[in-house]
């Protein structure tokens, strides 16, 4: 039997986010464990009484108890679950400090999901095409969410990467024609309009901020509830042009060390960066020379 001081709940968050990493359905875990889908519902939910259930989950999930108990970092190797993580642990955060590349999805347009079905599909060669339904479902829930709770996530931007977005356009591919080339490059500097509009709205100024300085190519997100910090996630995973959700191994901790570490980083960048009209200035010189 479990006992003690256990987060039932975010070991039910966990197990749902590697069985969608693992291209699972309720149904093939449940026939896996000889359970119902009903119960497997109920392990997601937190319901968990048994050590053995838990080990056997780890399995089939391929990941380790440790990770599943959230004694030790979680590994994701697809960017299905790892978007469903984000999307759970968005919705217990107070507030997040986020640096995406080239910028958060969370803060582009609403036809922005349209946009990125098309460069996903764009960006693979295999046939058939790969299935993108479940990540872009998932992303399409965490806008949602975003808008209905509206933790405070604190944006930090590079020019650098805001610069590659407006040169490359909204592509999955660099072999498209001249002609929808243009287009995609039309579509991202609308992107970026759209993200001078979120900061010329007070509510969104203070939140997002533009550096020149360098900065790390992994992208990462620190998340507190109120004061106390949860959870550290970095990434290989982009959104942006010439997007990627299959490739590369993603990891959420919650070591001190590791956060504090993280915000220490963020911090130093955001102190020199800008923000308010100097970030507003910055970004519209930057689409004039695009």
């Amino acid at each position: 039997m479990i006992t003690g001081s256990i987060d039932y709940c975010a070991i039910g968050q966990r197990l749902r986010a590697y069985r969608i990493a693992a291209s699972l359905k309720a149904e093939d875990v449940a026939e896996s464990l000889k359970i119902s889908r009903a119960a497997v519902y109920r392990l997601e939910k937190g319901e968990i009484v048994k050590i053995e259930t838990l080990e056997r989950l780890a399995f089939l999930l391929d990941t380790s108890l440790a990770s599943l108990l959230g004694i030790d970092t979680e590994y994701y190797s697809s960017g299905e679950g790892f978007f469903e993580r984000m999307r759970q642990l968005e919705q217990q955060s107070t507030h997040i400090y986020s640096h995406f590349d080239p910028f958060s999805f969370l803060l582009t347009s609403p036809d922005y999901l349209n946009h990125l079905a098309l460069m996903l599909d764009e960006s693979s060669e295999l046939q058939p095409k790969p299935d993108y339904a479940v990540t872009l479902s998932i992303l399409k829930e965490r806008k949602q969410q975003f808008y209905q709770s509206e933790p405070k996530i604190i944006n930090l931007i590079s020019l650098r990467n805001v610069e590659r977005f407006l040169h490359i356009g909204l592509v999955g591919n660099l072999t498209i024609s001249p002609g929808k080339k243009s287009e995609r490059m039309l579509l991202a500097r609308k992107e970026v309009f759209n993200l001078i509009e979120l900061l010329e709205q007070q509510s969104f100024a203070p939140t997002i901020a533009i550096t020149q300085e360098a900065i790390p190519s992994i992208t990462f997100q620190i998340f507190y509830r109120d004061e106390q910090p949860i959870s550290l996630a970095m990434s290989p995973f982009r959104l942006g042009e010439l997007p990627n959700v299959t490739t590369g191994i993603a990891s959420i901790t919650s070591s001190n060390d590791a956060i504090k570490r993280y915000r220490h980083l963020f911090d130093k960048l955001w102190q020199n960066s800008a923000k308010d009209r100097q970030a507003i200035d910055l970004l519209k010189t930057t689409l004039e020379k695009f």
